[in-house]
């Protein structure tokens, strides 16, 4: 569904909001209920709402770690609205799951994490789904100039993977960090949500700003704008909740599902045209998706980070778009035993 918005939130009028304020308003709604959330599991743990225990909490000790994925987190969600405006739904939700790829091979990379066979098998189907999924529908015009739809595809596709690698950057980098924690998850998200601000106004100010003093701050949004921002900053919490009550099967057909969904709605809303070759790649990646997280099924549940408290969620609560990251990032914590 976030997929879908944000397309049409892009297409829907010639007047375009700048994207750069949406993700600041993103990121100020996740703030405003994460942090409700805290004040609500502190005010029911100590009897009272203490805002100076709060504070502590969210600003003290090692609070300055989440700067970094912070950071990456602001990146990433500019370059999805970059991505979206230049490749229909279709093709970014099938690409976008390259993230598990890249989350997969940075938990190789930063923690050591061992992959079976089968899922790096999966990996492997998952990228030639994929570039399948790129390839142009005909070759009709090879001897010809280059066509500047190709050149934006082009583009987008490079939003598109630097978003992935960024998104298993931060999403690995968030998990070591929970490893030597004993925060709340929830505090933790409270921390990057606040901490991605910064980033995020820079953004608007060095990308829009200019743009923003003559036309404001608000120009171009519509209810389509809005309900982009919700959707990126409701998505977490769904995303928590999915972790927590389904298993790895369940969410990787939910994965699927929302593929299939996503193209079904892009040739009605978008016009977009199914090849055979999309077909092949979008079967390919289904498939690797559901293997990937069938995989992890088959391991034997073990206590984690997160079950220490039966209050907090997965750690993979940020990013509620990357439903990727939620099969990916939840094997590291019991990635040792993956033989």
């Amino acid at each position: 569904m976030l997929v879908l918005v944000m397309r049409y939130s892009r297409v829907a009028s010639n007047v375009q909001f700048y994207a750069s304020t949406a993700v600041l308003m993103s990121e100020l709604a996740k703030f405003a209920i994460c942090l409700a959330i805290v004040a609500r599991a502190s005010a029911s743990e100590h009897g009272r709402l203490s805002l100076r225990r709060i504070y502590a909490d969210v600003l003290g000790g090692d609070c300055w770690k989440m700067l970094i994925p912070a950071g990456l987190y602001t990146i990433q969600n500019n370059l999805q609205y970059t991505a979206v405006s230049l490749l229909d739904a279709a093709t970014f939700q099938v690409t976008y799951q390259l993230k598990i790829l890249t989350t997969a091979l940075c938990a190789v990379a930063m923690l050591g994490t061992q992959l079976s066979r089968a899922r790096w098998v999966a990996l492997v189907v998952l990228t030639a789904g994929v570039v399948l999924v790129q390839l142009p529908p005909t070759a009709a015009n090879d001897n010809g100039p280059p066509d500047a739809s190709f050149s934006l595809q082009f583009l987008g596709l490079l939003a598109v993977v630097i978003a992935c690698v960024l998104s298993g950057l931060a999403g690995v980098y968030f998990e070591k960090v929970l490893k030597g924690s004993r925060k709340s998850l929830w505090t933790r998200n409270v921390q990057l949500s606040l901490f991605s601000t910064a980033p995020a106004l820079l953004g608007v100010l060095a990308v829009d700003g200019q743009q923003i003093r003559h036309t404001g701050f608000f120009y171009g949004y519509s209810w389509w704008t809005c309900g982009a921002i919700a959707c990126q900053a409701l998505g977490g919490i769904v995303v928590a909740l999915v972790v927590k009550y389904a298993d790895n099967i369940l969410k990787g057909f939910a994965t699927s599902i929302s593929i299939i969904l996503s193209c079904l709605a892009s040739v009605w809303l978008f016009d977009f045209h199914i090849t055979p070759t999309f077909i092949s790649g979008t079967a390919l990646v289904i498939y690797a998706t559901y293997m990937y997280s069938r995989q992890e099924s088959a391991l034997p549940k073990t206590p984690t980070l997160s079950a220490l408290s039966s209050s907090e969620t997965p750690s993979n609560i940020r990013d509620a778009q990357d439903d990727g990251d939620a099969i990916a990032i939840v094997d590291i914590e019991r990635g040792k035993q993956i033989k």
